[in-house]
């Protein structure tokens, strides 16, 4: 009986083994959000129970990322809503991004707990190519859209918080991607009314994961909002 349940054990321990050895590069392209730290989470977990499994990480901004999920060379997409949502299947990501500006802060606005329209009417603008297309911002200027003052627009934040740092303008941005705290020069105010994005985990319809990404993914969907 003894060698039996041995050879039962060793059954199971070459099983779990196996399990263990899935390997596989898993690649995700993503726009910059705060939001990511729920796919970086899940990326820890599992290479930690799978230590085969690479990560390829490539960010960008929507346009950048939906281009190389369509033609194949990325498997996940993080992206920020409003974006063509029919193309893809998601789950969404746990986190809601909060959009702000950001400033110098010895610059006026530094000393308002928040930002409104009427505040940035007459400002000089630094924003996102993205956020100018995707509707949001404009809805939330109303009228005041068109009279804006841009200077400069960008499409990755850490440049135009450069930007910011020597006092050309005031950029529209969310928060909670550049670290604004102890020696740094700038800051950050919330828009009021607030406004929020929601950020999805998206893939191309009809995709075939490979082993890697479909555990990817379960762990993710875990912990994700339907």
């Amino acid at each position: 009986g003894g060698q039996l349940v041995e050879l039962g054990r060793k059954t199971e321990d070459e099983m779990a083994a196996k399990e263990d050895t899935v390997s596989g590069t898993v690649r995700i392209g993503a726009g910059e959000t705060h939001a990511f730290r729920t796919v970086a989470e899940s990326v820890h977990a599992l290479s930690e129970r799978y230590p085969e499994i690479r990560f390829d990480l490539f960010s960008g901004n929507a346009e950048d990322v939906m281009e190389r999920l369509d033609k194949g060379l990325v498997d996940f997409g993080v992206l920020i809503e409003p974006y063509d949502v029919a193309k893809y299947d998601y789950v969404r990501l746990p986190m809601q991004d909060v959009w702000g500006v950001l400033m110098r802060k010895d610059s006026p606005l530094a000393a308002l707990d928040a930002v409104q329209a009427e505040d940035l009417r007459k400002v000089p603008l630094i924003c996102s190519r993205q956020a100018l297309g995707g509707g949001q911002l404009s809805s939330w200027f109303k009228s005041d859209y068109t009279k804006l003052n841009l200077v400069s627009s960008y499409n990755l934040l850490f440049n135009a918080s450069l930007l910011a740092e020597t006092g050309l303008g005031y950029v529209l941005c969310i928060d909670g991607i550049l670290n604004t705290t102890g020696e740094s020069n700038v800051c950050f105010r919330p828009l009021k009314p607030a406004l929020t994005s929601q950020v999805n985990l998206v893939w191309k319809k009809y995709q075939i994961f490979s082993k890697a990404s479909e555990l990817f993914l379960n762990h993710i969907s875990e912990r994700s909002v339907v």
